[in-house]
């Protein structure tokens, strides 16, 4: 198997954006460390909401030539022109295909399922996300092991997301196994959450 090259970062946003203050936090992190891909993470569905937060990150982003995915909102993405959507699991990939043509970003985190996972690829999907890493305290407290990392990076050509939970010990244990690292809730809590993602990036190798 040829050596794979260092993951690259696949940032998060957070559930909840001060839109007075978010765009220049996100623009210090971008500027700071390289990213590939941005994701509208919010827990909002109130529509305006999301058309707000979706045009000021993606300005901010695009100025940057960074891709900008929004979750699960199909409709909206392909209204707002970005980049692509992130699902949660495979069932929609195909249809988020068809809606939003072949150039689109698609993908969907699949949890701790292989089988999710392949059938998401199968779809049409760019990528597939597993998550959490480590015991979150929320949901059913599984968790998505190295083996399934390393098993994937081995035998599937999607590219694969880690994300939920990474710290910097665990994110240079799955360096080897991943693509990208999907990282959001773990640098936005801090003070410096460009000099949090950096301490993470170092992990990569």
């Amino acid at each position: 198997m040829p050596e794979q090259d260092a993951p690259q970062i696949y940032l998060i946003t957070p559930t909840e954006i001060d839109l007075g203050s978010f765009p220049d936090t996100l623009a210090r992190v971008l500027d700071r460390v390289e990213v590939a891909c941005l994701r509208l993470a919010l827990a909002s569905h109130d529509e305006d909401v999301l058309v707000r937060a979706a045009d000021a990150v993606r300005e901010v982003a695009h100025q940057r030539d960074i891709a900008t995915v929004i979750d699960t909102h199909v409709v909206l993405a392909e209204r707002l022109g970005l980049d692509g959507v992130h699902l949660s699991g495979s069932r929609g990939v195909r249809a988020a295909r068809k809606t939003l043509g072949n150039d689109a970003i698609v993908g969907c985190h699949c949890g701790q399922s292989s089988h999710d996972g392949m059938s998401a690829g199968e779809a049409g999907a760019d990528y597939v996300a597993f998550g959490p890493v480590v015991e979150t305290g929320l949901g059913d407290g599984a968790v998505a092991e190295r083996d399934l990392f390393q098993w994937w990076s081995e035998m599937i050509e999607v590219p694969v997301v880690a994300e939920g939970g990474l710290t910097v010990e665990k994110v240079a244990e799955l360096a080897p196994f991943t693509d990208f690292f999907g990282i959001g809730p773990e640098i936005w809590r801090e003070d410096d959450p460009a000099a949090a993602l950096e301490r993470l990036r170092a992990a990569m190798g």
